[in-house]
């Protein structure tokens, strides 16, 4: 399995201190910072532009993991990987066929990654699997912070695991010390958390204790 990595989820940062708040994440030892980017069709929220990634790329030297919950992709896949995105992370059941956008996320030597919603069966991103660096599972309904953690996915994570020892699996939503321990049983090794790490009291001792614990917590 590859390594363990912690990202803070820009999301539940506060917003009027952007900057600030993405050179927290990296003085906490973050691995990168995730910007999750919402066009309100696709879910029922609007959040940053690619202006906010190219703000976040100087601020910081973390590798920028950036998710498009968008209806299509296509539109918006070239001006976020302008602004500096490392990894551009795609929905499956977004509108636009996948193919195209991950191979032009590739083209321009991005990784790539493509994300499920908590319902959509694994077997969705079959066509697409050898194409992307990343798979991402929510582990709640895209759109919003905050939510409880949905259990469901975890089957879903370790059937995949089995699968692709070597691929990078992430997991976002309702991610805390207790849930983050589940998916580093089933086989996730990206942590991608919000309000438990923006909201901690200090980063950097509870970025290093989910760490630990999700090392130990790994399959072998």
């Amino acid at each position: 399995m590859p390594p363990i990595q912690i990202l803070p989820s820009l999301l539940a940062a506060d917003m009027g201190a952007l900057a600030a708040e993405c050179q927290r994440a990296e003085s906490a030892g973050a691995d990168g910072l995730h910007v999750d980017i919402m066009d309100g069709h696709f879910v029922h929220n609007l959040s940053y532009g690619p202006d906010i990634v190219r703000m976040a790329k100087k601020a910081c030297k973390l590798p920028l993991s950036v998710h498009l919950m968008v209806t299509h992709p296509h539109h918006l896949a070239s001006a976020f990987l302008d602004a500096g995105s490392s990894l551009l992370m795609i929905q499956i059941e977004a509108a636009s066929p996948p193919m195209p956008i991950l191979r032009a996320i590739r083209e321009r030597g991005r990784r790539t990654g493509v994300v499920l919603n908590p319902e959509t069966p694994l077997e969705a991103i079959d066509p697409v699997l050898e194409l992307v660096s990343e798979v991402l599972f929510m582990t709640v309904h895209p759109g919003f912070g905050g939510q409880a953690f949905i259990p469901t996915v975890l089957p879903k994570i370790k059937a995949l695991r089995a699968r692709k020892p070597d691929l990078d699996i992430s997991v976002d939503g309702g991610i805390t010390m207790q849930t983050a321990k589940l998916c580093a049983e089933a086989g996730a090794n990206v942590l991608i958390a919000g309000t438990s790490l923006y909201k901690a009291v200090d980063m950097k001792a509870e970025v290093s204790a989910m760490r630990g614990m999700a090392q130990a917590a790994a399959p072998a």
